[in-house]
Order: structure tokens, then sequence, then C-alpha cells
């Protein structure tokens, strides 16, 4: 079975413009992440984007990358457009990395990738033990909550996606990084956006609103997302220093 890697990046980014293009030690944030994702070796790597800037910069260092339309409302419609773009009938799993998470752990992707295809799982995501309470009451960051807790042998269907709860049962920091059969991501794309995923701004909501199920992978840890200009300091320092 093949799995392809498209990592899906635009310069529009509401709260940090031009992010993909940042610089740590001399290579921008979305070629640090191709970079990732190549190294996994679980398949080819793509870049689909709506800016020829980041086409040339990720082509500079080695990198592929594929032009998109600049309307779509999603990362999941833009990795969709570019899996069709590329006429690939080999594939069959797609895998959603984002483009502003620099240090995600290569061993997390080969992780999902196994997990995917061990129980050939229509939608996979990863979610990390929660280490602080105020990660609970953050909207930023996402949670799940799944049926079982999580270990690193089991992948269980989540429940719901979460921006603020109270209770913690069963509840992890959701990571935003996504398998998908092939035949699923067509089909999730096929659907208009859910009530749920536009008042939460959770696109799986969409897969769970469908009655698509999502399974839910143990990771090693959080990556840190780069979403404001103080995210790329703190990432910057801590990359520089482990090199």
């Amino acid at each position: 079975m093949k799995t392809l890697i498209i990592i899906p990046s635009r310069l529009a980014a509401t709260r940090l413009p031009g992010k993909p293009l940042l610089k740590i030690e001399g290579i921008s944030i979305i070629s640090h992440v191709f970079k990732r994702a190549e190294s996994a070796n679980i398949g080819e790597v793509i870049v689909a984007t709506e800016d020829q800037e980041i086409i040339d910069d990720v082509k500079s260092n080695g990198g592929n990358a594929i032009l998109t339309s600049k309307n779509h409302k999603t990362g999941t419609d833009r990795i969709h457009e570019a899996f069709k773009k590329l006429q690939r009938n080999d594939i069959n799993f797609i895998m959603n990395i984002q483009g502003d998470e620099p240090e995600i752990d290569i061993n997390d992707i080969k992780n999902l990738d196994d997990k995917m295809k061990a129980n050939n799982s229509k939608i996979g995501t990863l979610a990390a033990e929660i280490s602080s309470n105020e990660i609970y009451k953050n909207k930023n960051i996402v949670k799940v909550k799944v049926k079982k807790k999580l270990d690193r042998n089991l992948f269980p269907f989540a429940e719901d996606f979460i921006r603020i709860t109270e209770n913690k049962e069963n509840i992890f920091h959701h990571l935003g990084i996504y398998s998908y059969e092939t035949e699923t991501l067509n089909k999730f794309i096929s659907f208009d956006q859910s009530k749920n995923e536009l008042k939460h701004s959770l696109e799986q909501l969409r897969a769970l609103d469908n009655d698509i199920n999502i399974n839910v992978g143990l990771a090693n840890s959080s990556p840190i997302g780069v979403d404001t200009e103080e995210d790329y300091l703190a990432i910057k320092k801590i990359m520089e220093y482990k090199s």
C-alpha cells in the first residue's frame, strides 16, 4: 500500500502573514516541514500552495510543490485539488501534515502511517497527553475526546473534537496531522461544510457529522505550531539551540 504526503501551505495566514517563509537556521518553516516529512520515508512528499513564492522556496530547498486555487476554505480542499492534479492512481492513503510545525516528530508520522495500514482505517489522526490544566481552557489548542484511553497499541475512534472543556476523561491534545484513505478523501470533499464545522472552525467535524469514523493514535509529543510571532521566536530559539 502506498502513501502520499501532501502539505498544504499559504502565505495569507490571519495571525502571522507570510509565516511559511520565515527562516530558522536559514531555511524556511515550510521547507523544514517538508524535510521532516521526507525523512519519515513513507512516501513521496508534495507541498500544495496558492503562492508561487512558496513553490520557489520549496524547490530551491530540493522539494516538490504544486500550485493550487486561492479559493479553498480548508487545507483538506487544497490537498484534494493537488491530488487530483497529480493524477495518481497508485495511492492508497494521503497524509496531510500541517505546514507550520517544523519540529513534528518523524516517528509520529511513521506511526500514523503504520496504524492506518494495519487497521484499514478511513481517516486517522494523532493526539498527545495533555501536560497542563491551562490547555483544557485554551480555545486555540484543539482537544479530541476518544472512546478509550489512548496507549501505544490502541487506535480508537474519536467521539468529538472540542476547543474548551471542563471534562478531562479521555481528552487529549489533538495534533494537526491526518491520513485519509483516498476514497474517503474524495467522499469527505463532496460534503458541504457542516454546521458544527462552521460553528467551531474545525473541519474534522465534517467527517463525524457525516458518519465517517476518525481513528486516533497516541503521539510521542505535541509539536509547537507557529501561529504567532511569539511562537516563531520560541521555536526558532529551540531549534537553533538543538543544532
